[in-house]
């Protein structure tokens, strides 16, 4: 005979499970800690399911994890660190703008790479970071599927690049002609325009404010958490 606390326990590992299935975690974020550390790992995935053996992060995962951080009153600041390659444009838009819309304070941290995408995400925090030997690349939209209308799908793609545009620019310190400069550059990606920049060169281009690494993310934070 099964009691009740066994039934209780089945229900809360079925939930578990299904939460699992469905959200990659156990449970939509119930956070403690004062500083909740977000990691934004591999490619960005939309819309559309990657491959399985591509390493990614669902933004459907983030979107709950951030409605948990700012309704949450012990959470006073969120880290975020980047290591992605770029991705899915609309997902990777809408989860900066959820980060530069917090009402507590964030730093980002750039580790190995904050490519394509991932330059709005860096840039979207109250502070942005990146290590010495960490990387960004700048280039225009990609679009590999199917073209239907010529004329309409590059008008789409044109506003869709203003806007990416128009983020970065607002919450960083380049400037517009600077980042298009960088972003339509020849000659140094081999099959493709744009620009790489690596630790203090993306601080001197004004895209990202700082190099550093773990340590002086910290610091920067708990700065802003409680200023001096």
């Amino acid at each position: 005979m099964f009691s009740n606390k066994t039934c209780l326990a089945e229900e809360e590992t079925n939930e578990s499970t299904e939460a699992i299935k469905e959200l990659g975690q156990i449970q939509v974020p119930e956070v403690t800690e004062r500083i909740f550390c977000l990691p934004i790992i591999g490619q960005i995935e939309g819309h559309q399911m990657l491959p399985a053996q591509t390493k990614t992060t669902k933004y459907e995962h983030l979107i709950p994890q951030l409605l948990a951080v700012e309704q949450n009153p012990k959470v006073e600041g969120v880290l975020v660190i980047l290591n992605t390659a770029g991705g899915d444009v609309e997902a990777g838009l809408a989860i900066a703008e959820m980060l530069s819309s917090l009402s507590k304070p964030s730093v980002s941290l750039v580790l190995g790479g904050g490519h394509s995408i991932g330059i709005p995400i860096a840039v979207s925090c109250s502070k942005s970071l990146i290590a010495p030997t960490g990387t960004m690349t700048v280039h225009p939209i990609r679009y590999t599927g199917l073209v239907i209308n010529g004329h309409q799908q590059f008008d789409y793609l044109r506003k869709m690049q203003e806007r990416i545009d128009q983020f970065i620019y607002s919450h960083s310190q380049i400037s517009k002609e600077r980042l298009e400069k960088l972003m339509f550059q020849t000659g140094e990606l081999a099959q493709d325009i744009g620009t790489i920049l690596i630790g203090q060169e993306a601080v001197d281009a004004g895209l990202i404010q700082v190099v550093g690494g773990v340590r002086e993310a910290f610091k920067e934070l708990n700065s802003l958490i409680t200023p001096t």
